[in-house]
C-alpha cells in the first residue's frame, strides 16, 4: 500500500528545515490508529517526514483490545492529507527474514531510510511461576532479536546525509507480572544504545524513550486509576506526547542528544 502526494515542506517556526526532499522515516508497529506508531507517524508527517510503516493484524487479533479492521488505509490516508508519500508493510517481525524484506519494499516505495522508529512489540502478561518457554522466545524473537535486525539493516543500507540519521527505540520497565515483555525490553535498551556508538561514523545518533503508561485501549479502570494517582500532572500520557518527543529528536535541533534511555512519563512514579 503506497500513496504519493505534494511535497508539501511547512514547518514549524523557528525550526531548522529539513532538507528540499522529504527525507524517510520508517516506523514499526503501526496498526491501530489509537496507537503511539500511528500517533508518531502523524507527528512526522507534519513535519516534513514520508512515511513508511509496518503492522502486524494477527497481533491485535489475538489481544484483548482485538483488530481494527481498515487501520492501516485509514491510517495512510491521514498522512497522506499531511502531504507524506507513505507505505505500508504488513510483517511479522518474529520472523529473522522480515526486517530485510521490510527496508526491501519500503526502498522500492520511498527510498533510503533516515529514520527508524520502533515501536513494535509482543506484550502477553505472565509472570517468572508461569511464562512458557513458546513465550518468551517470542518476546524476544520480536522485542529484541527484530529490533537488533531492524538496525543492521538500517546500518547496512543508510546513505543520507551524515548527521541527519536518526535510530529511536520504545522500551518499558514493566517486568513484574509481565516478565518477557520486560525482560526483552531491557535487551532492546542494550541494542539501540550500541547503536550511537558502533555507528557513530555514518553520523547517525541512537536513542530510547521510555513513556511509561500510555493508554492506548488496554488499561482497565484499576490500571488507570493506580495510574493517575502515581502521576504528578494527574492526567494519563497520549501517543501525542511521545510522539513530539520523537519528533524533535528527530529535528536537527535533536541531534546532540545520543545514546540516552529518556523517561517521557509525566513524573510517573
Amino acid at each position: 500500500m503506497t500513496t504519493n502526494h505534494g511535497q508539501d515542506r511547512s514547518a514549524d517556526p523557528g525550526r531548522s528545515p529539513l532538507p528540499a526532499t522529504r527525507p524517510v522515516a520508517l516506523i514499526t508497529g503501526v496498526g491501530r490508529t489509537a496507537g503511539i506508531g500511528a500517533g508518531i507517524a502523524g507527528r512526522l508527517a507534519r513535519s516534513g517526514w514520508d512515511i513508511a510503516f509496518t503492522y502486524w493484524t494477527a497481533y491485535d487479533e489475538r489481544m484483548a483490545w482485538g483488530s481494527e479492521p481498515g487501520a492501516a488505509g485509514t491510517i495512510t490516508d491521514a498522512l497522506a492529507e499531511e502531504g507524506a508519500a507513505t507505505t505500508a508493510v504488513e510483517a511479522d517481525l518474529a520472523d529473522p527474514e522480515a526486517p530485510a524484506r521490510v527496508f526491501d519494499e519500503v526502498e522500492r516505495a520511498l527510498g533510503g531510510v533516515t529514520a527508524l522508529v520502533m515501536c513494535h512489540c509482543e506484550s502477553v502478561d505472565s509472570g517468572l511461576l508461569d511464562t512458557t518457554v513458546e513465550s518468551f522466545d517470542r518476546h524476544f524473537a520480536v522485542n529484541a532479536r527484530a529490533t537488533w535486525l531492524l538496525i543492521r539493516e538500517y546500518g547496512r543500507r543508510y546513505a543520507s546525509a551524515p548527521g541527519s540519521g536518526r535510530i529511536i527505540g520504545l522500551t518499558s520497565d514493566h517486568t513484574v507480572g509481565n516478565l518477557p515483555y520486560g525482560a526483552s525490553k531491557g535487551a532492546l535498551d542494550r541494542i539501540t544504545l550500541a547503536a550511537s556508538h558502533e555507528l557513530a561514523h555514518l553520523g547517525v545518533t541512537a536513542n530510547v524513550i521510555n513513556p511509561g503508561p500510555v493508554d492506548t485501549g488496554w488499561m482497565t479502570d484499576d490500571v488507570r486509576e493506580h495510574v493517575l494517582g502515581r502521576t504528578p500532572l494527574s492526567r494519563l500520557g497520549t501517543p501525542r506526547d511521545t510522539a513530539h518527543l520523537v519528533d524533535f529528536l528527530c529535528s536537527p535541533q535533536g541531534q546532540w542528544i545520543n545514546g540516552q534511555l529518556l523517561m517521557s512519563n509525566g513524573g510517573f512514579a
